[in-house]
């Protein structure tokens, strides 16, 4: 069974069992606690508290998903048979739909049943002083037949929140013997009946406080490529159709071992998926990640293969997987974009071969390797720490991933600091929320876009439809970038009559002003809101026009803007594609 087929099987089983099948989101999650979408249930995070209701958004209490996900906790582990950064979780999920029964019922149909597939063993919460012994779930196992059931704590069986805090609760886990005989995880369903007031760090060390959430829910997640490694019968899940096409591409040569082939391969794969959800190498957030994986990409095939830094020569296999990667996974995320994954990454290794040699000549003089000295390396030449760790081997033997996350932390909060002094108090600070900006004059390109995204959802509407309707934004100093719902791609006519919409409003130097009102009535009066927001009581609603009864737009916006739409300049869509079912992107930048 192919991993498109189990897919669809995964989504069309639970589909026929009144589940709403809802899209990958992006790996950009709209959670600002955390940087990436980690999970499944990042996306409906909110309806388990409460804050949105599943049934008028889904119509279904009950979800399925096939979730796109990158995690950086274990990227110093890739290379060997488990470990990655990019991965595709199943899951399926309810937010008061069903409870234990359901959901372990569905579990044992789709595995034994569907999938034809012998569960080796089960765990489930053995209790602690704060919550009891998981009695139910041992009870439903038993019922069905499954006699090895496991007993284990919270640090193994019990859910902790994603982020700083959220739902969570103990969990029950499925094993499965692989073709080598060992048992593999492959799915953990979550019984999500507490909040935290914590991360899932501070509730072991027991200083997050737990209460009951009003609606209990489930959220279940299942690693694709364990499952295909175990339904396809390989060793490993390199060996599965995921990945043996893009590691048949290097050459069979000793220089290229088994843990670097996986590694290019893994980091490869990965940024196809972040820099086609829009993500640009940087020294910040996301694009440090981005930035990480690509120059690790560079070092370890020109060391494989040179035994040096001085030139790097991977480039053309690098395109060959990119290729590949966008041929595997295209039918299933249609956004992925292979011309902006070559071209990024090009620009980028361009970038680091300037000082990589240098860097690399300097690290090579050092006689040890703490943290303060890894990190001058990065900031001086670029040279991440995974690349620091591996070449630095005796000199780094006492060099941590911590300590050297402590210092960049550091660095970034004498940067956040700087920031917040030059913008005077103004409340923004470097790369948080929807608007990112790290000096005065980025400030000023920021407050013109983010005035242009309002402009541009009212002209979408006009031009498309009122059926469009926000699904996210993010504005930098470069560009604005707004998903919208929408079924299809836009027309080349449609494009330019937007655009032509926006700078006409922009000609006309229209007023940019705002009012305070309560949420009810600024709904009556049709202004615009992201329906993934949770909003106050009172609502500050910015309009463009005389006033707020005759404006041309109005939305729900804490701000800030230009105070005439004249300030804001040419405004241009750059770029007009799909990034999921349903769900389109553009990216608009300003002229002169």
């Amino acid at each position: 069974m192919s991993s498109e087929e189990i897919r669809k099987r995964f989504l069309e089983f639970f589909k026929a069992r009144g589940h709403a099948v809802v899209p990958s989101s992006s790996l950009i999650p709209d959670d600002p606690s955390v940087l990436l979408t980690t999970a499944g249930m990042q996306q409906f995070k909110k309806y388990y508290t409460g804050e949105l209701d599943a049934m008028k958004d889904f119509g279904s209490k009950n979800t399925a998903s096939v979730q796109k996900s990158f995690r950086t906790s274990d990227i110093d582990e890739v290379g060997d048979e488990t470990h990655l950064t990019f991965f595709e979780m199943l899951g399926n999920f309810s937010f008061g739909g069903y409870w234990k029964k359901e959901a372990i019922d569905l579990a044992h149909e789709f595995i034994v049943k569907e999938l034809g597939l012998e569960i080796s063993y089960v765990t489930v919460f053995k209790g602690s002083d704060t919550v009891p012994k998981d009695e139910e779930s041992k009870a439903i196992w038993k019922s069905l037949g499954v006699s090895d059931i496991r007993e284990e704590g919270m640090e193994d069986v019990f859910w902790g929140p994603t982020g700083t805090s959220g739902p969570c609760g103990p969990t029950t886990e499925i094993y499965c013997k692989s073709v080598g005989g060992a048992d593999v995880e492959i799915w953990n369903i979550v019984f999500n009946e507490f909040l935290s007031t914590g991360s899932r760090e501070e509730l072991l060390e027991g200083k997050a406080k737990l209460t009951p959430l009003k609606i209990k829910g489930i959220d279940t997640g299942m690693g694709l490529e364990r499952l295909a490694m175990i339904v396809q019968k390989k060793k490993n899940i390199f060996e599965t159709d995921l990945f043996e096409p893009l590691l048949s591409i290097f050459p069979n040569e000793p220089s290229l071992d088994a843990r670097t082939k996986r590694i290019l391969v893994d980091h490869t794969r990965g940024s196809v998926f972040l820099i086609s959800d829009g993500v640009t190498p940087s020294n910040k957030g996301t694009g440090y990640i981005l930035r990480r994986i690509v120059r690790r990409i560079v070092v370890l095939y020109s060391m494989a293969k040179q035994g040096s830094l001085e030139k790097y020569e991977g480039g053309e296999y690098i395109k060959h997987m990119i290729r590949a990667c966008v041929e595997i996974y295209g039918d299933a995320y249609p956004e992925l974009n292979q011309r902006r994954t070559i071209n990024a990454i090009e620009e980028e290794t361009k970038k680091f071969d300037k000082t990589m040699s240098a860097g690399f000549r300097e690290l090579m003089k050092l006689d040890s390797l703490d943290a303060k000295k890894a990190f001058s390396l990065y900031e001086s030449y670029g040279l991440p720490y995974e690349v620091i760790k591996e070449f630095g081997r005796e000199r780094a033997r006492n060099l941590t991933r911590e300590d050297f996350d402590k210092e960049f932390k550091k660095h970034q909060e004498l940067s956040r600091a700087g920031a917040e002094k030059k913008f005077g108090g103004h409340g923004l600070v470097l790369d948080t929320g929807e608007l990112k900006a790290g000096s005065e004059e980025e400030m000023k390109k920021v407050l013109r876009l983010h005035t242009a995204t309002h402009l541009l959802q009212q002209a979408l509407r006009e031009v498309l439809g009122l059926e469009v309707h926000q699904m996210g934004s993010d504005i930098t100093p470069e560009r604005t970038r707004f998903d919208f719902s929408f079924a299809r791609k836009m027309t080349p006519e449609e494009i330019k009559k937007t655009e032509e919409l926006v700078n006409t409003k922009i000609k006309e130097d229209l007023p940019v002003s705002f009012k305070e009102m309560p949420k009810e009535e600024a709904e009556k009066i049709g202004a615009l809101h992201f329906f993934k927001e949770k909003y106050p009581e009172k609502v500050k609603v910015y309009y463009v026009g005389r006033d707020i009864a005759s404006a041309w737009s109005r939305e729900f916006c804490g701000g800030p803007h230009v105070t005439h739409t004249g300030e804001i300049g040419h405004f241009k869509i750059a770029k007009e594609e799909a990034v999921g079912a349903g769900i389109r992107r553009v990216r608009g930048v300003l002229g002169d």
